[in-house]
């Protein structure tokens, strides 16, 4: 690869779900097992992942429980554990770390690493087998790697092998290993999306960009959905790795791309009080006080409504605030399906910088916070 061109490494882990299991309980090793349910809502839940040894039955993710033990009657079913899959997510966003400070996650399975300027010190394809070898070596946690010059790029290429693939996807390979590929399989197009593309003879990406189909496609997807994706495809995107990318000034907020579009209510409620904890742990860690709480939920068509409460007066009382974060949610919610959610503080400032004017009126008010 030329030194101009961006070196973009997609990392994508494997059956992310099923590989925590597994380290929880080597048991599941050799066993056709899936991800899913959880303790109030098991018989009826849907499936979040399914292990290789189950993907062979057809069981796959986003499958009712029930229709996956009917296509294998021995499935085991592991309730999800989710604060297990953020730690390790953790570890493997600060693994990545150690190699360079130019890392992007996109969800808890996912990131983006601009590894151009290590170039000099190992080859890329070099690179990319130790990570990928130190990942499922000492973490446990396999993965596949896609290296490209753009960020859609790499990600197109991440999923072209897996498990434990390598794929570099230069800009001269697009027409060779893009091309007679499915529309299904481009990053962006989703599962309700591709069939009516294949009803109106949009079968490969090939077929997505030739020129005589972009009216049909336009009136399928929109015209600023179509250019972005047929730009993408010709590689022309991206290139910047954004570490900041999700971070909010003067807030602390934490969300969470699902593996798959769910609309499983208790599953959701389940996903959104582990990423308020997440954040009300590092409010108390760090000793600060918020004064408004706001949620986040981007649904399967990329609608994303956000919603916030501000209160009167600071405060870190969990049961307010956890409160009103589940208020939120059942305002916002429509029981669609739902691909991210997230969950914040805002207006944030220091315990130590909370400040009461004591008055004859409210000074027994105040001397209460202070013993708090």
């Amino acid at each position: 690869m030329k030194n101009n061109v961006k070196i973009i490494f997609h990392i994508d882990l494997n059956a992310f779900f099923a590989s925590v299991e597994m380290i929880r309980d080597p048991f599941l090793k050799n066993k056709v097992f899936a991800v899913g349910g959880g303790r109030t809502y098991f018989r009826s839940g849907v499936l979040t992942t399914a292990s290789y040894k189950a993907r062979k039955y057809g069981i796959r993710s986003a499958m009712t429980i029930s229709e996956a033990q009917t296509r294998y009657p021995k499935l085991l079913v592991v309730p999800n554990h989710f604060d297990e899959y953020k730690k390790h997510s953790k570890k493997f966003i600060d693994f990545l770390h150690t190699y360079t400070d130019q890392v992007q996650q996109v969800s808890i399975d996912e990131a983006y690493m601009d590894v151009t300027s290590l170039q000099d010190k190992m080859h890329p394809i070099e690179l990319a087998k130790e990570i990928q070898s130190r990942l499922n070596d000492e973490y446990f946690l396999p993965c596949s790697i896609g290296i490209a010059p753009t960020l859609f790029l790499a990600k197109m290429a991440s999923d072209m092998k897996k498990p434990m693939g390598i794929t570099i996807l230069r800009k001269r390979d697009i027409k060779k290993k893009l091309y007679p590929l499915s529309v299904k399989e481009i990053h962006g197009v989703g599962a309700k999306t591709y069939p009516r593309l294949m009803d109106n003879g949009i079968h490969t990406i090939k077929d997505f960009l030739e020129p005589k189909n972009k009216d049909v496609i336009i009136n399928e997807i929109g015209e600023n959905t179509y250019v972005n994706l047929y730009e993408s495809l010709k590689g022309n995107s991206s290139d910047f790795v954004d570490p900041d990318k999700y971070k909010v000034p003067m807030s602390i907020s934490n969300e969470t791309t699902l593996p798959y579009d769910m609309d499983h209510y208790e599953s959701l409620i389940d996903l959104m009080n582990g990423l308020f904890d997440e954040g009300y742990e590092r409010l108390i860690k760090e000793k600060l006080l918020c004064k408004t709480v706001f949620i986040k939920i981007r649904y399967s068509n990329r609608i994303t409504p956000t919603r916030s409460i501000s209160f009167n007066d600071y405060t870190k009382d969990e049961s307010l605030l956890r409160e009103n974060m589940l208020y939120l949610f059942e305002r916002a919610y429509n029981q669609k399906a739902v691909r991210l959610l997230g969950v914040g503080f805002g207006s944030i400032i220091e315990a130590s910088e909370y400040k009461i004017d004591r008055t004859i009126f409210n000074y027994q008010e105040v001397d209460e916070k202070k013993e708090v």
